[in-house]
């Protein structure tokens, strides 16, 4: 089945109009043949990580030696995903939002720079990396089929590794009890399903397959890049990401969309922040600070 992340801008050919002449009238660098310059590839790739999940790998490891360096076990300490930034109900609100919005701009980007693979942003957007709402029976079939089986099995591996001792405690909210907490929760869900899946693994396989990346190589460093930006858990969360990186990769390559990617992480957040919160200090199983 032909993927999306394995095709590479159409050639346009050289014309009149200097679309397909390197620095052509719409102000890009171009290769002769209409290909997008690979070094330039390159640094738009570093670019959009470094706003987006570079950066949060970059903290991620920076946290996670902070703690393995001091003294005690990694369960001794929690990671703390959805609390409160404000002590007013609706400048707290406004927060939320804030932290829910702002992240999903290097999306935009990401979307943008699809656009512009041709002169002219005449390339093929976000559809390119099945982004989008063309076959949503489809992508909610096959997102809860795999948020079912993966949900369940990390859930299980985030209990064995805490109580081992090789993962923090893991706090998927700490809200007050307003009347947006719930809703609050739903869309931070959504907003780190389409971050990570958009980037991690549309966006980045598609730029590395036009790179000439190794179809193994770009699996292991967008489910290592995944991974790692969840090192804030622990070796547990480490491991488990990985894991995860690796089936949503294959499954990307084989359904050449990213939406079900989207549905399935969305789903097992959702079933995480609000069970959570449903759930926390009234079970004995659920590990809370």
């Amino acid at each position: 089945m032909h993927t999306a992340e394995s095709g590479t801008p159409g050639r346009s050919g050289g014309d009149a109009s200097g679309d397909g002449r390197r620095g052509g009238s719409d102000g890009g660098r171009w290769l002769d043949d209409g290909l997008p310059d690979p070094r330039l590839l390159r640094q738009e790739l570093v670019i959009v990580l470094a706003l987006s999940l570079g950066a949060a790998a970059l903290r991620a490891v920076i946290n996670f030696t902070d703690v393995v360096t001091r003294p005690g076990g990694l369960n001794d300490y929690a990671a703390n995903l959805n609390s409160s930034r404000a002590d007013r109900p609706w400048f707290d609100l406004a927060w939320q939002l804030v932290s829910i919005g702002v992240p999903l701009v290097p999306v935009l980007l990401v979307g943008y720079l699809l656009l512009r693979e041709l002169p002219g942003g005449r390339g093929p957007g976000m559809p390119a990396i099945g982004f989008d709402l063309r076959r949503p029976g489809f992508d909610l079939g096959r997102g809860a089929v795999v948020a079912a089986g993966i949900g369940g099995s990390g859930l299980l591996l985030y209990l064995g590794a805490q109580a081992a001792g090789f993962n923090l405690t893991v706090v998927p909210e700490s809200l007050p009890g307003e009347w947006w907490k719930f809703p609050v929760l739903i869309g931070s869900a959504i907003q780190n399903s389409v971050v990570e899946e958009v980037i991690v693994v549309g966006y980045l396989l598609r730029r590395l397959s036009q790179l000439g990346w190794a179809p193994l190589a770009a699996l292991l460093f967008s489910s290592l890049l995944r991974a790692t930006y969840h090192l804030y858990q622990g070796i547990g969360g480490f491991i488990g990401n990985f894991v995860m990186g690796v089936i949503f990769v294959l499954l990307y390559r084989r359904w050449g969309r990213v939406m079900p990617l989207v549905v399935a992480h969305a789903l097992i957040d959702i079933v995480a922040f609000v069970g959570y919160a449903v759930l926390a200090g009234r079970v004995d199983w659920l590990p809370t600070p």
